[in-house]
């Protein structure tokens, strides 16, 4: 046996194996399952979150994530990076979504790649759990891939729903979707997921992955009428939020309305994208929306460029994460916001509480040397900030209660 926190028992039976076991999705379902009492082996590449995890340490912002971690790291809960491992686990939990290509295109040869690795190892009496969000289809395509191989493993679709940050509580509040090819199999996903949940629904592989680009699609979209909104008040001199605060007030059909704000991160953009491919490029709501939302950055740079000389003026960025209170900067439209002012503005300055990147600097100092201060995203520490009058402020999450005008 390998030390306690790192590795896996050779001779071990897991019940639960999940590859990518390390990242957002991932490891809190194992930490999940495990506190259930289900054995799990978390397997991934990443040797540098192999190191965090197995000192007890969340590799990222998760509320209640690292207790949760060391209450079953090295009883319930091992780490390995040997993918052969997974020959010992009962249920195999796949944990890698279905990137888009540069022309916004699915690509299916990251799961091909994959389970070409996973041939000799599989089992026929374990079950494969797709967890991440695919292209419609790939269920049934990775189980036609497995066929023709003579491989009669079960295969599932049980997509992940929770909101980044706060995994551990949604993995046991939310319903539960499973998708499977036949009843012996649907029986098996819902036992090892009715530990975390008895709100099971069951659907067809389809159903199920359009289910989960729907939901992602739906916010996309929701972001971007609020940001079309914001754009068409600012146009015409007037403060988004007043109108909204009016519209939102003890007003129930408005409950869904959100402020506006960068639309970013790993999923709501891409999803749309594949959602767009799937319906052979006529889901022209989908890139409508990626359109405002995408083009929100260059918007902010603009009305700044009208009214002040920015090419003279210093900027600073508060907060590069893509959502608030958190540390995950995958797609962030902070990052992209900081290339167009680098083409237009004399400097610019980027700090977050959460992300420690090279060249950034304090929030202190930011506001000290920056003419025009933006806010990238609203991180709940921004709200202690003094930043004097004399500054210009961008702030079109309206997080000081002072409108989003620009």
């Amino acid at each position: 046996m390998q030390s306690k926190l790192g590795g896996f028992m050779e001779s071990k039976n897991y019940d639960v194996s999940i590859i990518g076991g390390l990242g957002h999705v991932g490891l809190p379902l194992g930490i999940a399952l495990a506190q259930s009492g289900k054995s799990v082996l978390l397997i991934d590449i990443n040797q540098q979150a192999i190191e965090i995890v197995t000192q007890g340490v969340m590799p990222f912002v998760e509320e209640r994530g690292e207790e949760s971690l060391r209450s079953v790291l090295g009883t319930k809960l091992f780490v390995s990076s040997k993918t052969e491992a997974i020959a010992e686990a009962s249920f195999v939990v796949i944990v890698i979504g279905t990137p888009v290509d540069r022309h916004l295109n699915p690509q299916f040869t990251a799961f091909r790649d994959l389970f070409d690795d996973l041939l000799p190892i599989l089992r026929d009496d374990q079950h494969i759990i797709l967890r991440s969000t695919v292209y419609p289809g790939t269920t049934e395509k990775v189980k036609e891939y497995l066929r023709a191989f003579g491989k009669r493993t079960k295969i599932s679709y049980c997509p992940e729903r929770i909101a980044q940050g706060k995994a551990m509580e949604e993995l046991r509040s939310l319903p539960q979707i499973i998708a499977s090819f036949d009843e012996e199999s649907f029986a098996e996903a819902k036992e090892l997921f009715s530990v975390l949940t008895n709100d099971i629904i069951s659907l067809k592989p389809i159903e199920a992955e359009l289910a989960k680009l729907y939901t992602n699609v739906w916010r996309y979209i929701q972001f971007s009428i609020s940001n079309q909104f914001y754009q068409i008040a600012v146009q015409y001199g007037l403060d988004f939020y007043r109108i909204y605060n009016a519209v939102t007030y003890k007003y129930p059909r408005a409950e869904g309305f959100p402020k506006a704000g960068f639309a970013a991160g790993p999923c709501l953009f891409k999803d749309t994208m594949q959602l767009a491919a799937f319906s052979n490029n006529s889901f022209f709501l989908g890139h409508a929306a990626m359109l405002v939302n995408e083009g929100l950055p260059n918007f902010i740079v603009q009305r700044i460029r009208e009214k002040h000389p920015l090419r003279e003026m210093s900027a600073g960025i508060l907060g590069m994460a893509f959502k608030a209170n958190n540390d995950d900067k995958r797609e962030s439209l902070s990052y992209k916001l900081k290339k167009i002012l680098e083409m237009e503005a004399k400097r610019v300055f980027c700090s977050d509480v959460y992300i420690h990147d090279s060249g950034f600097v304090s929030s202190d100092v930011l506001i000290d040397s920056a003419d025009i201060i933006l806010i990238g995203v609203p991180h709940r520490e921004y709200a202690e900030l003094n930043i004097p009058r004399k500054k210009i402020v961008v702030d079109i999450w309206n997080f000081f209660g002072e409108g989003g005008a620009i």
